[in-house]
């Protein structure tokens, strides 16, 4: 068994097809069944059912596949690594992080990564949830990742700093004026959700966090995307809850910054299936150092003066913060 026979057997099963996968792999099609052949000669059983259209997996197949992806997977990692730490042309650098960290938190990140190895390239995947991120580093996807603290760690743990959740509003709310709320002065407030918001001991955490407060947020709008619901948050659709980087770092200029009391707070850390080195360790490096972490009581206002207010309360000026849970996406 080889690992180049592995590398056809996941191309075949990702194409559904030899032909395809032939033309993928660069190499004919016979010379493809032969490699693949001996692979099931090795394992000792028929891995895929050739159909008149197309090939299948049998049960064999089913339980090699995972085994053969992860060895192909690491073993591009390793070819990525080697090129990558010498600063070759054509070495790569694979970083999974969130929607929310990738638009608020990693553009600097990434452009001071240019400034110091341009020819190193880096390739983002972005997920949605923080299991889905777990998962690519679990699969080997990615050569580390930028999260939440991973519940279930698949190596090296690198803390990184705090994210920091706010609330969104527009100019000519009733709350604009201030810089800190407690969430039952938004009890009888809509909100605008994202599919994108984490789930909390088996909730989303909104939810979650609304019934530690004593009631079920109303909501008024469902979108699909974190940069969505602050748009529609800032035009009036109703409150927000999103990464403080979010809104400070891409698009808080047109509308109003509320902390939380307590202030909504989650670890965040890089990680990987091995201590990050060479260029992996460069990057937690410029991580590190371009990503300070954000002052206790942001601006009410971004990108408009000062008008004349009501009702400001700043008898708190350092709250405590309450850590964020743990989530499971």
């Amino acid at each position: 068994m080889s690992l180049r026979q592995m590398e056809y057997f996941v191309t075949v099963v990702h194409e559904a097809s030899f032909t395809r996968a032939a033309d993928a792999l660069h190499v004919t099609q016979p010379a493809l069944s032969h490699q693949i052949k001996a692979l099931e000669k090795s394992v000792g059983g028929a891995l895929l059912e050739r159909m008149a259209r197309g090939v299948r997996l049998t049960p064999m197949g089913r339980a090699f596949l995972p085994h053969a992806e992860l060895a192909v997977r690491s073993a591009a990692q390793a070819r990525r690594a080697a090129r990558a730490t010498a600063g070759a042309e054509g070495g790569e650098l694979h970083v999974a992080t969130l929607h929310s960290l990738a638009v608020g938190v990693l553009p600097d990140v990434f452009a001071r990564w240019r400034t110091a190895h341009p020819r190193v390239l880096l390739r983002l995947h972005e997920y949605a949830t923080a299991e889905a991120l777990e998962e690519a580093v679990h699969r080997g996807t990615a050569d580390l990742a930028f999260g939440p603290e991973p519940a279930d760690p698949p190596g090296t743990v690198v803390p990184v700093g705090e994210e920091e959740v706010v609330l969104v509003v527009p100019f000519d709310d009733r709350l604009a004026g201030r810089t800190t709320v407690t969430l039952p002065e938004l009890a009888d407030r809509a909100w605008v959700r994202c599919a994108l918001e984490p789930v909390v001991h088996g909730e989303r955490f909104l939810d979650w966090a609304c019934g530690k407060a004593g009631f079920t947020p109303r909501t008024a709008v469902w979108t699909e995307h974190t940069s969505t619901a602050v748009r529609m948050a800032a035009a009036g659709a109703g409150v927000c809850a999103v990464s403080a980087d979010v809104v400070r770092g891409a698009l808080g200029d047109d509308c109003v910054i509320l902390t939380p009391d307590p202030a909504w707070k989650r670890p965040l850390a890089v990680y990987a299936r091995v201590p990050p080195t060479g260029v992996a360790e460069a990057f937690v490096d410029i991580l590190r150092a371009t990503w300070p972490t954000p002052p206790p009581t942001p601006p009410a206002r971004r990108g408009r003066p000062e008008r004349p207010h009501e009702g400001n309360d700043e008898s708190n000026p350092h709250p405590q913060h309450e850590p964020l849970a743990t989530p499971t996406r």
